[in-house]
């Protein structure tokens, strides 16, 4: 194998695994450092850069850092990343006064944005402090888009959407809500410079099964019905309730339920457990109040009485597989089932809606009357249109739609200054030492054996008797302290100089995970098989240096570092170093990122 170039960006942003995974690559390590160290106004700041929504998504991210936490293959549970995002908000200061300005003088453009949800916002929160005019169009009277209509309040209270919000509209950002854009031609007409639409997946699926139309005024869809909980137009429900989807939209649901009346409420699911959408701590809480979740039944029909609903009957339905793996539900052979209930909510999934985008307007649509879209410029087949978020390419979460908001203005940043858009901006790295002495780092590099914290929970029978009061309490500062020692610091990387190695071998001695192997190179499946220990996971990179005096190579397994800095402190010569590797995306609002400080 030839050397690698660790000069290249994007190879340690591939060893810092949770900046990695995630959509907007937020700084992860970075900012935990920050927390520990107290300052929660920092780590605050590095989160509004990259994921805009620090409280927000403090508390509803569906956490694809997590699952790739390096954290998680040495013990079972990676770092609390989403919920240590939300002690930076919590125990921030005023951080206003490090914020953007509006910008006095305009450059002329005018971007017109559909849909006030965070893919929107974070265009505008991107444009808005290069001069650009962003007007927010929305048919609710406030801004968030489903962050303020679809999470119950339990979850994310209303003061944090109000203060996240607020920080973009307040960069000069025009909001016209309860305005709803009912022709994408006639917006075409008043000469915008560009649009963005980030209306997201508005529409959720029906099931039309017999009864559904007998049975109708106590069968709800179940986004529709949160939004009504959202703005107050609901505030009961029937004792008896049933919710049919596995996804966290039915979670949301059936936690609303039980607050608003419901004392049996059950979810039923036509997928297995494990299979089903809903995120696992979503389940567990659903669980936690004690509302069961069936699995394997599939809806054939809604019974009735005088136009009254009096229940769902149920297919029992077991899992198939062919030679392929390929999943088919068939026939348990064993009799239907009926669940009586009062009410009925249905979150089978959610749909793009587009009835006021006109067809013969320049966007092209395609498979599932979804507009073409660009997936790296998320430009659509009209020059001056734009998608983000769920209406671009179907119901993701929060910070996919954060991530597509960023690229979307730098898209729309280069068209409107004469640039290709193709070309994509290069993210800026530092790369610097930790070095304090010659056994002494910048940065705590001790290996914690603390398993992860729980993050307190407000007493069940006082939540549930109020649909607003919030049932995470959060991280205090001194669970905060002791999660954020959980982290490995993966993004403190282990740099070797094969100049300055003698091949004494005092690194792999001491190498805890026996990821140092000085060996003969050869390609990359032979040496992954010859080193101390094999390194078997092929999404990791191997970091291969030559250049040793005996013409050997010095090869390190990146998937089982535990970037503990041994290896730096046991070598006589400083053949390794420990440094702090900082990426930070490439965003149109370049004038909008607050001046680093560094957690080291």
């Amino acid at each position: 194998m030839k050397s690698t170039d660790i000069s290249d960006p994007q190879y340690f942003h591939k060893v810092v695994d949770c900046q990695y995974a995630c959509p907007a690559h937020t700084p992860v390590p970075e900012y935990i450092r920050l927390i520990a160290h107290g300052r929660y106004d920092d780590a605050y700041m590095i989160n509004w850069q990259s994921n805009v929504f620090p409280g927000v998504l403090g508390r509803t991210c569906d956490r694809p850092c997590e699952p790739a936490c390096r954290r998680g293959r040495v013990e079972e549970e990676p770092v609390a990343i989403c919920r240590l995002k939300r002690v930076a908000a919590d125990f921030k200061d005023d951080i206003s006064a490090r914020l953007p300005k509006p910008v006095q003088r305009k450059n002329g453009k005018r971007i017109a944005l559909v849909g006030g949800g965070p893919a929107s916002l974070t265009v505008a929160r991107d444009l808005a402090p290069l001069g650009y005019e962003c007007v927010v169009f929305d048919g609710d009277p406030k801004a968030g888009g489903m962050i303020r209509t679809q999470i119950p309040k339990f979850r994310l209270p209303d003061s944090v959407i109000d203060e996240e919000t607020g920080y973009i509209l307040n960069l000069g950002v025009e909001f016209r809500g309860g305005t709803r854009v009912d022709s994408m031609k006639k917006l075409l007409s008043e000469n915008w410079d560009a649009v963005f639409v980030g209306t997201g997946a508005p529409r959720g699926r029906d099931l039309d099964i017999p009864g559904r139309q007998e049975a109708a005024a106590n069968i709800h869809i179940g986004i529709d019905w949160l939004s009504s909980v959202s703005f107050g137009h609901i505030n009961k429900i029937g004792k008896r309730v049933i919710v049919l989807g596995g996804g966290n939209t039915a979670m949301d649901c059936c936690r609303s339920a039980r607050r608003l009346g419901g004392d049996d409420v059950q979810v039923v699911v036509r997928s297995g457990f494990e299979e089903m959408k809903a995120s696992p701590w979503e389940k567990e809480d659903a669980m936690h109040e004690g509302i069961p979740i069936h699995n394997y039944l599939v809806p054939k029909s809604f019974t009735h009485e005088n136009g009254k609903l009096t229940g769902i009957t149920f297919e029992k339905v077991k899992a198939e597989y062919d030679a392929k793996g390929r999943r088919k539900l068939v026939h348990a052979g064993e009799p239907d089932q009926h669940f009586p209930c009062d009410d009925v909510l249905v979150a089978v999934g959610q749909e793009n809606a587009f009835p006021w985008i006109e067809r013969d307007c320049g966007i092209e649509f395609g498979d599932w009357d979804m507009p073409k879209v660009d997936e790296k410029t998320f430009r659509s087949t009209h020059p001056k249109v734009f998608f983000g978020g769920d209406a671009a390419f179907g119901p993701k979460n929060i910070i996919w739609a954060v991530a597509h908001g960023h690229e979307a203005a730098v898209s729309i940043d280069k068209m409107l200054n004469g640039e290709d858009i193709a070309d994509r901006p290069a993210p800026a790295v530092e790369v610097i030492s930790q070095k304090m002495g010659i056994h002494e780092w910048s940065y705590d590099n001790a290996i914690e054996n603390d398993h992860r914290y729980k993050v307190p929970l407000r007493d069940k029978v006082i939540a549930l008797k109020d649909i607003k009061a919030e049932v995470e309490l959060g991280f205090d500062v001194n669970l905060a302290l002791k999660e954020a020692g959980r982290c490995l610091n993966c993004d403190v990387q282990t740099v070797f100089s094969a100049s300055l190695c003698i091949e004494c071998d005092a690194c792999v001695d001491i190498c805890p995970m026996d990821c140092i192997t000085f060996t003969p190179n050869g390609d990359e499946k032979e040496l992954r098989q010859h080193l101390k220990a094999p390194a078997l996971n092929l999404t990791q990179d191997l970091y291969v240096q030559d250049g040793l005096k005996t013409g050997r190579v010095m090869v390190k397994d990146e998937d089982v570092c535990l970037h503990c800095g041994l290896c730096a402190e046991r070598c006589p010569t400083g053949a390794w170093d420990m440094q702090k590797y900082f990426l930070e995306m490439a965003h149109a609002g370049s004038s909008c990122r607050p001046p680093r400080r560094s957690a080291a």
